[in-house]
């Protein structure tokens, strides 16, 4: 499957996963760890030491 990189500020991030919330948890689950694990990562290589709040899905 091909991938495609977003680009996103923190909070349309937080507002996707969101929407994502609200969907049947079986259809997403899998979406929300991977859109969590590739923003907190991103978080944690530009912001080393910053101490930024992990995102979340709001749930």
């Amino acid at each position: 499957m091909e991938k495609i990189t977003l680009s996103l500020t923190l909070d349309e991030a937080n507002l996707l996963l969101k929407a994502l919330g609200e969907m049947p948890f079986r259809e997403v689950f899998e979406l929300i760890g991977k859109i969590q694990q590739q923003a907190n990562q991103q978080l944690q290589d530009t912001n080393p030491g910053r101490g930024e709040p992990p995102l979340n899905a709001g749930l």
